[in-house]
């Protein structure tokens, strides 16, 4: 089959079956993923491959097939290939491990240093994800690493009973990333206290980078021991989640930097291999479903369709089957996913009743998502009139004595004792005199309720069946109850069946509570069985989202609505995609990138109803990443801006390309004019005036784009940022070419690389403009057949994304704003003197050399600057880049890589 060894698996009832025999060899199999440049949407992925058929075997119509009824549209179907290294591979769902029965050598009481290397599908998971340990239930606990979305974090016990966490920085890894992490704990740090200290590397060789500050904690502390087995991956019997990836090794010290205990090296095992015995003398076995593989996969795909094809003679039945990834289903559904509040509303605990008063035009009820609930009747409303409410849809007006009636079921079992009712309102302004804001009948002893409002005063009132009067409390209405959207919230309770109630009601906003106030009733709760509201007379009153909980306690009044009332506004553009995955946990899946650790993806605006993947697609928009389809999985993967800044590129020799690799000078996407409007707010313009791309140069290249931000403040930023973009000043490298199988040391290199993953090109050919050639990927083409594994890279420059680093030798300098040479030099001089025409004179610091400069496209070293006037000497080094050439007096002097400011 296709080198190097591909195999092509269908999911048939749940596993997975092997079917590469029956792929024909002569049109291989043919892959696309990515986008066609850097500023589009990414692109369902396809692929493409003929099955033979033999007497209709991939019919799922045909009776005589083995497979009959198992092969429905959308089958999900997997390419891998070898990786060129082993690794164990650790799934979901199992307990996949590797262990090592307890040895005397396990007992460390004192310094601890662990590590752990591995390519995890998601190295920043909502929930804990164990790594390794040797950890038992208490009186037997002893250490354990793990990770989750804070950060890598390590767990010890110093009694056996009671455990210990430190957690480090997020993690700088994005999904199926390679990564080694590591943790010292020092337990006598010789100060009174104990230091745990966290670190990444590229690999378990290092080199090893700290990871934030050291935590130091006073007081000395120390570890407990146990006979537990030493895990790596899963753990039995831990509820936490399996690291689903890729393990290479792991290692265990006495001491940090001590003796090594334990040194498992899953990437030195032949594939298949069930156990070993490491450098220090471990035996380790593998467990449930995991393997040692040097197997990697290219895409999980699914089958939309099943064609048939055969001879006029009946034989030759072929299946050519084209397949898709999961952006294809997502972008078939074109209907509208729901508000932010009916999202969050409706997946607490769900409501005992629920409406959200989000119907059309010409309503005259509100539907109820919630089965078993009637409508919520209105009079005198007009619905679909106020789209105000930033986390709704568009809700009613309500005229002086219109209704709101509705039934509410009463939950099954036996009673509560609790429930709490809202109302999101809005009024212009307060009325004079009492006016009926919100009203409820219950089962109880207190069998109406209504809370009445008017200008500086809230009353609520409860009667009981002969309609006396037994509660009513008055409290202070501020006027912020009157200005803008709010929601209020009256909960009862009654303490353990008692002949008490505790009752509060509280108004709240996104900016918190206005008023709360709170007190006690001899009476009973009863349940919620009916909303009755007669609205008073408030000016402009519009209402929605009416909800009934079972739930009285504190937490009805917060975590039922979050941010959903204000459509999320403010939470980051990951934050919105993680919280959108797992709201449609049942339809998409997602992980997600931050490359910096330290710095939040963009602030986003409010959410509003629209398509699930134009929602999703306007994360990725509003920050300046990536949303792609993960390779492992019927997921996708969001890689956000500043994981494309901050990367280590990927190594290509010149020598291993293929044609196509030619430079293109363009405009596809060039923009010099570029104006970003925040979705329902102001906007900022930023036009490049001056350079050889500038609109005077070349014209105007203009955009406007709306984004959903949580500011005005950032449109000019991200305004100039795109302008950076736009404008950058290098040729386009459309294509680059790679034929694997003429090189394979470089398939595990090319087979993990994403889309917006950096490579270098090195060692150009002279005629080529000087090198290393700095590209993004945008766009992966595979064709893999019998002897050929052929790869196509569509890329886009990367250097508009090489931004600063402080205090970086390399890249931690600002460009001069004007520069030029005093005199002509020939092609030999190694003194230059450089002129500052514009802005502050060059650095003489001799701490700041070498500094790398640019005159005439030839590339130098400088290695001194001396002269504190305008005019100075630069002491070279020339043909940093293989140019040699004399220059003349005037030649602009610029650095050679100027740092460029971040977003």
């Amino acid at each position: 089959m296709p080198v190097p060894d591909a195999r092509v698996e269908l999911q048939i009832q749940g596993a997975w079956t092997d079917v590469t025999q029956h792929v024909v060899q002569a049109t291989g199999i043919q892959l696309d993923y990515g986008r066609t440049d850097e500023g589009r949407p990414v692109e369902p992925g396809t692929g493409a491959l003929t099955l033979l058929s033999p007497n209709g075997v991939y019919s799922n119509r045909n009776p005589n097939s083995p497979y009959f009824g198992k092969l429905p549209r959308n089958t999900p179907i997997r390419v891998s290939t070898t990786a060129g290294e082993t690794y164990m591979r650790v799934n979901d769902a199992v307990e996949d491990r590797a262990s090592t029965p307890h040895h005397a050598s396990f007992n460390i009481t004192g310094d601890l240093d662990v590590r752990f290397d591995g390519a995890l599908d998601d190295w920043r998971p909502d929930n804990s994800t164990f790594l390794m340990g040797k950890w038992a239930a208490a009186p037997n606990a002893t250490w354990y690493l793990y990770v989750n979305v804070l950060g890598l974090s390590l767990a010890w016990s110093p009694d056996g009973t009671a455990f210990v966490q430190r957690t480090s920085a997020p993690l700088p890894a994005g999904p199926g990333r390679r990564l080694a992490v590591r943790a010292t704990l020092d337990v006598n740090n010789g100060s009174g206290g104990h230091t745990v200290t966290f670190y990444t590397a590229p690999t378990l060789a290092g080199p090893w980078t700290q990871l934030g500050p050291a935590q130091v904690t006073t007081g000395t502390t120390s570890i407990a021991t146990n006979t537990a087995d030493l895990q790596v991956g899963d753990i039995s019997g831990f509820n936490f989640l399996a690291p689903v990836g890729e393990v290479y090794a792991a290692e265990v010290r006495n001491g940090i930097g001590g003796t090594v205990v334990a040194a498992p090296r899953f990437d030195q095992q032949n594939a298949g291999a069930t156990g070993f015995t490491d450098s220090a003398g471990r035996v380790w076995t593998l467990r449930d479903h995991a393997t040692i593989t040097d197997r990697r996969t290219r895409v999980v795909h699914v089958v939309p369709s099943w064609p048939s094809t055969w001879h006029r003679s009946g034989g030759d039945v072929r299946a050519p089957i084209e397949t898709a990834g999961v952006l294809r289903r997502l972008g078939q559904g074109r209907k509208a996913i729901d508000s932010a509040l009916r999202r969050r509303i409706i997946t607490w605990d769900p409501p005992v009743a629920y409406w959200p008063c989000e119907d059309g035009s010409s309503a005259t009820q509100a539907a109820a998502p919630i089965k078993g609930v009637r409508p919520l009747a209105f009079t005198k409303a007009s619905f679909a009139s106020d789209d105000t409410l930033a986390g709704s849809a568009m809700l009613p007006a309500v005229d002086a004595g219109g209704t709101m009636t509705g039934s509410v079921p009463i939950p099954s079992g036996p009673p509560d004792y609790e429930w709490s009712v809202h109302l999101f309102y809005r009024v212009d302004s307060a009325p004079v005199s009492d006016a009926e804001i919100f009203a409820w009948r219950t089962n109880g002893s207190l069998v109406r309720w209504r809370v009445l409002m008017r200008a500086g005063q809230a009353t609520l009132q409860a009667f009981d069946f002969e309609n006396t009067m037994l509660l009513e409390a008055t409290m202070g209405a501020p006027p912020e109850v009157f200005s803008g959207w709010q929601r209020i919230t009256v909960r009862v309770e009654q303490p353990g069946g008692g002949n008490t109630i505790n009752w509060n009601i509280g108004w709240y906003n996104s900016l918190g509570t206005y008023s709360y106030t709170s007190g006690t009733s001899i009476n009973s709760a009863g349940a919620v069985t009916q909303i009755a509201t007669v609205f008073g007379a408030f000016p402009g009153l519009r209402v929605g989202h009416v909800v009934v909980l079972r739930d009285g306690g504190v937490n009805s009044t917060v975590f039922p609505f979050m941010g959903a009332e204000t459509g999320w506004i403010g939470e980051t553009a990951v934050d919105r995609l993680r919280r959108l995955a797992v709201e449609e946990r049942t339809n998409v899946t997602l992980s997600a990138w931050q490359g910096n650790g330290a710095q939040d993806a963009e602030a986003m605006g409010a959410q509003r109803p629209g398509v699930l993947l134009d929602v999703l697609q306007e994360c990725a928009d509003s920050d300046g990443g990536i949303l792609a389809e993960e390779p492992n999985s019927l997921g996708l993967v969001y890689r956000d801006r500043t994981s494309l800044e901050i990367q280590s590129p990927v190594v290509i020799p010149y020598a291993a390309l293929t044609t196509p690799f030619s430079p293109v000078e363009d405009d596809l996407r060039l923009r010099n004019d570029v104006t970003v409007e925040r979705v329902g707010g102001s906007s900022a313009r930023a036009v490049q005036g001056t350079g050889p791309l500038s609109v005077a140069a070349v014209g105007q290249y203009d955009e406007a784009v709306p984004l959903s931000l949580a500011t005005d403040g950032r449109t000019e930023q991200i305004a100039a940022w795109r302008l950076h973009v736009g404008t950058w000043d290098e040729a386009r490298y459309p294509q680059v070419r790679i034929m694997l199988h003429r090189h394979p040391e470089l398939i595990p290199a090319v087979s993990r690389l994403r889309v917006g993953d950096y490579i270098q090109i090195t060692g150009t050919p002279s005629h080529m403009p000087p090198g290393p050639v700095a590209l993004l990927v945008q766009r992966i083409s595979e064709n893999l057949r019998t002897h050929t594994w052929d790869v196509v890279l569509t890329c886009s420059p990367a250097g508009p994304w090489r931004v600063g680093i402080y205090d970086s030798a390399t890249r931690g300098k600002a460009d001069t704003s004007g520069s030029q040479l005093a005199s002509g030099v020939s092609s030999t001089a190694t003194s230059l003197s450089v002129t500052t025409t514009v802005g502050v004179r060059w650095t003489v610091d001799p701490a700041e050399m070498p500094i790398d400069i640019t005159v005439g496209g030839e590339e130098m070293r400088v290695t001194a600057i001396t002269g504190t006037g305008l005019t100075q000497t630069f002491t070279v080094v020339r043909s940093a880049n293989g140019v040699t050439k004399s220059h003349a007096a005037g030649a602009a002097v610029s650095l050679a890589r100027p740092a460029y400011y971040a977003l």
